[in-house]
Order: structure tokens, then sequence, then C-alpha cells
């Protein structure tokens, strides 16, 4: 009779451990703030974590990444709503952020026309760029994690083949889908524009000391720069933009190979990221080096933030399919050059909303400017 009982006992143990993993599991899974998992990177732990999520079909859809930074929020608005108000094609929206920004941007969607749009929101994790980021007190700013971002895309894109990634400091003119349709030779990973593509830039380039070269980027002093054997006047390109290959980008390893360049630059400072502007190029510059596609020029007008000064005529401007207002003068800050296209961009989000101006934290101060008047978003 012992042994029954102790028999009974561990059957009844084990039904009561199997109900509570299926309770927890069934509790787990309804969960809003779901795990994805993370390609099993050694280098990464779960970084991404779903917070709203819209139903799709990834076949026929566009997928954009976007980072969206807490105290950038009005320029992240102002890229999607320039994306969605110029083309007919389904985008769905990767948007990533930290935790701190995950309400917030749903908030700035929700309540304006963008509501519409396709999305699904991703928290950030970054604890993976721990003991991979040399400080920099140059511009302290683009060491945040959000800047490498794009690092990770197969992280992020698990459904899809092809992506396009945006820095949110730029805004559409074009149609989306002609960016996304740019070809991809047999064996790149991505497609960027190249610094040294359109003739009308070159000569603000040099007024204004800008580096369009790699020596602007690498530290040719250093013996591991020297050792790759590229040509210290060789092109620079921007990676603000780009059009990646999901599925090359994997096989390459590329985002291991990033990850290498950035603990090499902690151990031998091996890029001019005072000069060049921080420490997310030069390794892409690396890794992609002969190996990358290029991008229509049109569709990266860029350098609109390296001064207030900076002007283009108002035909080359109609003829951008996209502006960058890569530099230290943002749209959304006085001064800053060509501020009335961005904001066209962004006033026409919340027209016929209830919002006047931008939800939550940041909203928009009217300054009168001599006979102009403008809206500074904060």
């Amino acid at each position: 009779m012992s042994i029954i009982r102790r028999i009974n006992q561990g059957l009844l143990l084990l039904v009561i451990v199997t109900f509570c993993v299926v309770l927890y599991n069934k509790f787990h899974n309804l969960s809003s703030h779901q795990t994805v998992q993370s390609d099993n990177s050694p280098a990464v732990h779960n970084p991404i974590h779903t917070f709203k999520q819209r139903k799709s079909s990834s076949e026929d859809l566009i997928p954009i990444i976007i980072c969206a930074a807490e105290e950038r929020m009005g320029g992240t608005i102002a890229t999607i709503n320039s994306i969605y108000s110029n083309t007919n094609a389904r985008i769905f929206f990767y948007i990533i952020a930290l935790s701190d920004s995950l309400l917030h941007i749903r908030k700035w969607i929700e309540n304006t026309k963008l509501k519409h749009i396709q999305y699904k929101i991703l928290e950030f994790n970054p604890a993976v760029l721990k003991g991979k980021i040399r400080p920099d007190s140059a511009r302290p700013e683009l060491l945040q994690p959000l800047n490498f971002v794009r690092y990770f895309i197969p992280l992020l894109i698990h459904n899809h083949e092809k992506v396009i990634y945006l820095d949110d400091d730029v805004i559409i003119q074009g149609d989306v889908q002609d960016l996304y349709e740019s070809i991809l030779h047999p064996g790149h990973a991505a497609a960027f524009s190249m610094d040294c593509d359109m003739t009308s830039t070159h000569e603000m380039v040099r007024s204004m000391g800008m580096q369009n070269t790699y020596m602007g980027h690498l530290d040719y002093r250093r013996a591991t720069v020297r050792d790759l054997g590229i040509n210290p006047t060789t092109c620079s390109f921007n990676v603000g933009v780009f059009v990646a290959n999901v599925t090359e980008w994997k096989r390459q390893r590329i985002t291991k190979q990033l990850e290498k360049w950035l603990l090499l630059n902690v151990e031998e400072n091996l890029y001019n990221s005072a000069l060049a502007g921080g420490v997310v190029t030069p390794p892409m510059l690396v890794v992609f080096h002969r190996k990358h596609s290029s991008l229509n020029p049109l569709w990266h007008i860029r350098h609109l933030g390296w001064s207030p000064d900076t002007r283009y005529s108002e035909r080359f401007l109609s003829e951008a399919k996209l502006l960058h207002w890569n530099g230290r003068f943002k749209p959304w800050d006085y001064p800053a050059a060509h501020m009335e296209l961005w904001e066209r961009s962004i006033e026409s989000n919340f027209k016929s909303n209830r919002w006047t101006t931008a939800p939550g934290r940041l909203g928009g101060v009217r300054k009168k400017e001599g006979k102009r008047e403008t809206i500074r978003y904060y």
C-alpha cells in the first residue's frame, strides 16, 4: 500500500506541474510584450520586443526600418508622414525605440492621420552594445544606442527578403516604391548612395570642409587601417539611407563583421570620429568596401544639416526624391537650412485631427523671424 500511495502522490504532483506549465504558457503568450527571437547570434540576447502589431501579409509589403528617439520624435513622424503621403504602395513600418519612448510614439501615430499605417513598434536593448563603443566626447549624441540599430537588420526583419533603412532626419518627396526597387547586384547585401555621385554638391562639400573619402573616416596612421589596402582617397558612402538584402546580410554575417570593427576601435582608436561625425559609419565603410550597390543619386540629397547657410536651388530640391539633414543642424531646431520643406511634412500630419500640434510632451511653438512665422517642435 505504501508503494501505491507514493506512486499516486507522484502522479498527482506531475499533473499539477503540467497544469501550471500549460497555464503559464497560455498567459505568457497572451502578453502584449512578446519576445522576438535573436537568430542565435551570441552577441545578441533577445534585443527586440514587440510592442504593437497590426495584421498583414509580408509578401506584398515594403518594409521600412526607422528609429524613434525620445528627443527626436518629431523627426520620425515627419519622415513616416512624408512616405505615407507620397505613395500608394503598401508600407510596413518597423519603428525602433528605447523603452522610455514606446508609449509616446504610439500616441504620435494613433492620434493623427498616421493611425491608418501598418506598423510594429520594437524595443531595442542597448545592452547588446556593451563594451563595443569607444567613448567620444566630440559628438556624444552620435553614440546613442539607436544609431547602431542599422547593424542589426536581421534581428528586426524575419519575413522579408529586402528592407529599406532610413534615418529620422530625412523627408521623402518621391514614391518610396522606386527606392525599394533599387537593384542590388549578386553578392551585395546593401545599396548606398556614394558621396561623390553628384557634381552639383561638390562645391558645397569643398567649401564646408566636409569629408567624402575614406581618409575622412579612417585613421590611416593606424597599421590596422593601412593593412586593409583601401586607397584613402576612395569615395565614401552615406549610411543614413540604404536598401538591404536580408538574406545576403545573414549569409555574409554582416552584423558579426560590424561588431568586430566596433571592438577593434575600442582597442585601437581607428576612426576619425570627430572629423567624420561618429563611429557608426567607419565599420560599414570597411565591411561594405567594394561589396555594395549604388542608389540613384536623387534618392539621397544630403548635407542639408551641415550648415544653416546650406542652399540648393528650388529646381534641384523639387527634383530630389529624398532630402537628408545629416549634420548638426536639424530641421526641427533653429537655425537650419530649408526648414520649410520639413515643416510642411510635419504640419500636414496634424491637419484634420484633434491635435493642433504634436501629441504628448513634444509640442509646437510659433516664433516670428522677420516677416516669416515658423513652428518649432521640441
